[in-house]
């Protein structure tokens, strides 16, 4: 099964609509600058705690530039959790299309 997809681009109109966005960095990295309606749950975490996502609506998994969160929904979906989707480009084509980010904790 191929891993859907979404832009930078159209995901602000997703996140307005109320989709549920995962950040998959590490906790550093999160609190140095993140998507404002991002949850935090590192990479290393899911594959302990996948159960989680089950019940969840389609789930966009952001990480620094795409290769994580790729990772992070492939796994995601070897488990029989297919309503994941992958940001393309992450946390820095957010940035780089002029989009604030929020520095800190959990929002």
């Amino acid at each position: 099964m191929s891993i859907q997809e979404i832009e930078v681009k159209d995901l602000k109109a997703a996140l307005d609509g109320g989709a549920k966005l995962i950040d998959v960095r590490e906790t550093d990295e999160y609190t140095a600058g993140h998507i404002p309606s991002a949850t935090s749950i590192p990479l290393s975490t899911i594959t302990v705690d996948f159960e989680r996502f089950r019940s969840a609506t389609d789930l966009y998994i952001v990480c620094k530039s795409g290769g994580r969160s790729m990772r992070a929904c492939e796994f995601l979906v070897d488990q029989g959790i297919v309503n994941v989707v992958n940001v393309v480009g992450g946390t820095m084509a957010w940035q780089t299309s002029g989009n604030e980010v929020k520095l800190g904790e959990q929002p």
